[in-house]
């Protein structure tokens, strides 16, 4: 992308012209909240930002910056539906174009990657801008095996990070996503995040990747498995759910800009790690089967026979197998076939068995980002299989 500011010529204007950005910032801590400050200020114009920060940390450093005040980050580590219903409400009110929404720890991101995410929906006609992180590459991994290919398979789309912590919005975007937002607020429900790659597609607006560099990440207040896997799964099954009409019809996704891909990871021991998933694994194997065959039809599960009798550095999920097992749970998520919290409890071991896999791929050499891919490009080869359990769910029960 473009790497010159939209608004390096623009004259003096308040904050409340129709060029100013509105960056909505989450809870920091003073040197943090500086830090962050220091970096906006080699980004873009001082005079055409507006920004939004909680109460608690002193902005008198930097007095050419305008300041509103910022309900709480409801999250420690995503947006969630309440962020978005404010940054609209926040823009709207002060008749600003664009918002640049920012995670937890986001002083970690350097002056260009907040410019080149500025500038993308401060350019028209891009309404939404999300970052493509710099990730190591055992990191991520729950967007790597599930997020990624069901958004890229289902919504034609290549965005590498569909629950990206950072954001750009045009204000159209904005308004679209603060209306979901608000349904769930009123449920009481303000700390669920949102899909806003889904949500772009659906309504036909423009999405733009911008590379980032390396960022720190927040963590969950309960950084449990059992805990986030069912929360962050759950929830893109819900909107996928809510979209069906949409994704079931045939489209094509767009080919790949050709990015370097990621290196190979260093071939480092990790026989324990992946020894101890496959043990995760074989137990519920063991104990789980019987609640598995309610919701994957026999043929994934002799594949999960064949599966359990592998061992060490042989230890191989193979790409449509995991595809099948996703496309099963999201169906049996639809359905309600069980329990819904009993549902993606027992994806987890499954998960385990396709982490312990692809650990052991990039453990002997392979480009981790390519594996990555071609995960991806099985959910798309197997979008069909989805569509026809999705519409006549009958004809596939085990």
């Amino acid at each position: 992308m473009a790497t010159t500011n939209p608004m390096a010529d623009t004259s003096s204007a308040p904050a409340r012209s129709a060029g100013s950005l509105l960056v909505l910032l989450p809870d920091l801590q003073q040197p943090q909240f500086e830090a962050l400050l220091a970096n906006l200020a080699v980004s873009v114009p001082a005079d055409e930002v507006l920004i939004a920060a909680p109460e608690g940390v002193q902005h008198d450093l930097y007095p050419a910056f305008r300041f509103v005040a910022a309900p709480p980050t409801k999250s420690a580590w995503t947006l969630t539906a309440a962020d978005f219903a404010n940054a609209h409400q926040i823009a709207a009110n002060n008749n600003l174009r664009a918002i640049l929404m920012l995670g937890r720890e986001c002083d970690s991101l350097n002056s260009s990657s907040l410019r080149d995410l500025a500038n993308s929906v401060l350019s028209a006609p891009i309404d939404l801008a999300v970052p493509r992180y710099d990730l190591p590459p055992r990191a991520g991994l729950v967007n790597s095996s599930v997020l990624y290919p069901l958004s890229r398979a289902l919504f034609a789309t290549r965005v590498r990070f569909p629950l990206a912590i950072d954001l750009g919005l045009s204000l159209r975007m904005a308004e679209r996503l603060a209306g979901v937002a608000h349904r769930f607020v009123a449920l009481n429900q303000g700390e669920a995040p949102l899909w806003p790659v889904s949500e772009a597609t659906v309504a036909g607006m423009t999405i733009e990747e911008v590379d980032v560099a390396e960022r720190k990440f927040p963590q969950p207040a309960e950084p449990d498995l059992s805990t986030i896997l069912p929360f962050v799964t759950g929830s893109l099954f819900s909107d996928i759910d809510s979209k069906a009409a949409f994704w079931q019809r045939a489209r094509v996704t767009p080919p790949s800009h050709n990015r370097l891909l990621a290196g190979p990871s260093s071939p480092s021991d990790v026989a324990a790690e992946v020894a101890s998933m496959i043990q995760s694994f074989r137990l519920a194997y063991s104990n789980l089967l019987d609640i598995w065959g309610l919701i994957l039809p026999p043929n994934s599960l002799l594949g999960l026979k064949r599966l359990s009798q592998l061992d060490g550095a042989a230890f191989r999920m193979p790409d449509h197998l995991w595809a099948r097992i996703v496309f099963d749970f999201l169906v049996a998520y639809r359905l309600r076939s069980m329990n819904r919290g009993h549902l993606l409890g027992a994806l987890i071991p499954l998960y385990l068995a396709w982490v312990a896999s692809h650990m052991n791929i990039i453990a002997s050499g392979a480009n981790p980002e390519r594996h990555v891919e071609a995960v991806a490009a099985a959910f798309e080869a197997d979008k069909a299989y989805l569509v026809a359990r999705w519409r006549w769910p009958d004809r596939f029960n085990p």
